[in-house]
């Protein structure tokens, strides 16, 4: 919670206090976020939860996450923890960076160690696939019954090596909650890390998840050796299923046309340190998704996602032709030329 001022009191002459972030999810985005909160104008206690026990202990000593986040040294100052008790302890600030698949089923198991001041900011780009819900409501579902839930989510065009690396990066931090959004905003931003607000979470949340979706779209097209015309229009056309959906759910349409929504898509479709991106470059190639999604330990979130956006698009009565292509590339055995065959095949219309 921010500290309250008398109405007398000039705005930056309080005295503020440290508050402690639990970065809840060590992969390579968990991971790098600790890095960058070490960074920050404002000085805060740093918390970093691994799932691996084992990546846990070799980060504790080496200071490296050999798996996921190779190269980057973690602060001293940030705790490695693989309990989650530990890292929970005294946190004022939960910031979630696990995969959606795992959000419901973590959040109930941090539910009996959080602060009851505890706030939440949700870094995890892809939907509930059981529920078909953005993580902050899946947030809300947990942890409200028990505990005051204010959430926000942090999303925008943010490759995670860049970022720990310290490459000048631009986000969202979103929050019905206008204060909280600020609050985040103030604590999190740093010399080379910028954070924009916005009340619009449901927009930069559909944003984070979908362009995933279209990523995978993406390389397919780099994978079957498509070039700049077929990618320029994918992209556009994304666009404006990520749109439909979004607003669709509720989201102001301006929203994706910013950070969250058009600046991660360009990001995620067209860079190679792209997950998503790099699983449709290998569909395209001819690699079946199960060899694929087994070569690595990375997440790869438009793969779970595009099963959720489908549902969710039926549920909605909302046109996504590209994400429906991409369905059935993924669970359907359809051959990624054949999809982009049918997208361009589809009736003339009016743009």
């Amino acid at each position: 919670m921010v500290p309250l001022r008398s109405p007398q009191e000039p705005p930056h002459s309080k005295e503020k206090t440290m508050k402690k972030i639990a970065v809840i999810g060590g992969g390579s985005w968990g991971t790098a976020l600790a890095i960058a909160l070490t960074r920050s104008r404002q000085k805060h206690g740093v918390s970093l939860w691994v799932y691996e026990a084992d990546i846990a202990e070799r980060l504790r000593t080496s200071r490296i996450n050999d798996v996921f986040l190779p190269g980057f040294q973690v602060p001293p100052e940030v705790e490695v923890t693989n309990v989650l008790g530990e890292a929970l302890a005294d946190a004022d600030i939960v910031l979630g960076v696990m995969p959606s698949a795992h959000a419901r089923k973590l959040y109930a198991q941090m539910l009996p160690q959080l602060e009851p001041r505890a706030v939440f900011v949700s870094a995890t780009k892809g939907l509930d696939h059981t529920e078909l819900k953005r993580v902050s409501e899946v947030i809300q579902e947990v942890v409200s019954p028990q505990v005051p839930t204010r959430v926000a989510a942090l999303s925008g065009p943010s490759f995670a090596r860049e970022v720990a690396r310290g490459d000048p990066t631009a986000v969202v931090i979103a929050s019905a909650d206008r204060e909280l959004a600020a609050m985040v905003q103030e604590e999190f931003s740093g010399p080379t890390f910028r954070l924009y607000t916005n009340d619009d979470i449901v927009g930069v949340e559909f944003g984070g998840a979908v362009k995933n979706v279209i990523a995978i779209a993406a390389g397919v097209c780099e994978g079957l050796g498509f070039g700049h015309n077929t990618i320029a229009a994918l992209i556009t056309r994304g666009l404006v299923e990520m749109t439909r959906l979004a607003v669709a759910a509720g989201a102001r349409r301006e929203t994706l046309a910013g950070l969250a929504g058009m600046g991660d898509l360009v990001l995620t479709c067209t860079g190679g340190l792209s997950r998503n991106r790099s699983v449709g470059v290998e569909l395209g190639k001819g690699r079946k998704l199960e060899e694929i999604v087994a070569s690595t330990r990375m997440v790869a979130e438009g793969v779970g996602t595009t099963e959720a956006t489908m549902r969710l698009a039926q549920k909605l009565k909302v046109e996504m032709p590209i994400t429906e292509q991409m369905h059935a590339v993924l669970y359907e055995g359809r051959a990624p030329k054949e999809a982009i065959r049918e997208l361009m095949e589809r009736r003339l219309k009016h743009e």
